[in-house]
């Protein structure tokens, strides 16, 4: 078989992430600046070799101060570390349509092992005659493991954020030709 290479097609693919706040209620953000690909074993994903990068300074929560905020040195310190990036050291199909991801996610200068869901979408040619793969990717990411550990306290004594991170990526590839 031959190599294929898929590149994120960021035109039709967001990345999302969710976080309490005040442990009421959910904050929904996003980063509009991201690329990435799959390398495969002709057109079939098993096994496939994932890379993406996220530019830090893209981060969109609704809210240009808070947005400002998570790129200072309290959060992200975007100026020193401008990327996140993961790397696929496994992906496997689980049952069905959906597949286990597992790979090393940089943050600030560390690099952990994480693991998500990766549920494939289906394969569509597009009007131009593009072929289009998708998959809507999910898990969860403890904030502390990468050294983002601002916090602040309410006037009960809890915490302000939650430190558990929901990441949904819905990613739309398209086969380079």
């Amino acid at each position: 078989m031959s190599n294929t290479i898929w590149n994120v097609d960021a035109l039709h693919s967001e990345v999302l992430f969710k976080v309490k706040h005040l442990v009421i209620s959910t904050v929904t953000g996003s980063f509009k600046s991201f690329s990435g690909l799959a390398a495969t074993d002709g057109d079939q994903f098993e096994n496939a070799q994932i890379d993406f990068t996220i530019d830090v300074n893209s981060i969109d929560t609704g809210q240009p101060g808070r947005d400002e905020h998570l790129r200072n040195a309290d959060f992200f310190e975007a100026e020193t570390y401008p990327e996140f990036k993961f790397s696929s050291t496994s992906f496997k199909k689980t049952s069905g349509d959906l597949y286990k991801l597992v790979g090393n996610l940089t943050i600030k200068g560390i690099t952990k092992e994480v693991e998500l869901v990766a549920e494939y979408g289906g394969t569509e040619k597009d009007n131009y005659g593009n072929i289009k793969v998708g998959f809507e990717v999910t898990g969860t990411i403890d904030r502390k493991d990468f050294n983002v550990t601002f916090n602040a306290l309410t006037e009960t004594g809890g915490l302000a954020l939650g430190e558990n991170i929901k990441i949904i990526a819905n990613i739309q590839l398209a086969k380079q030709v």
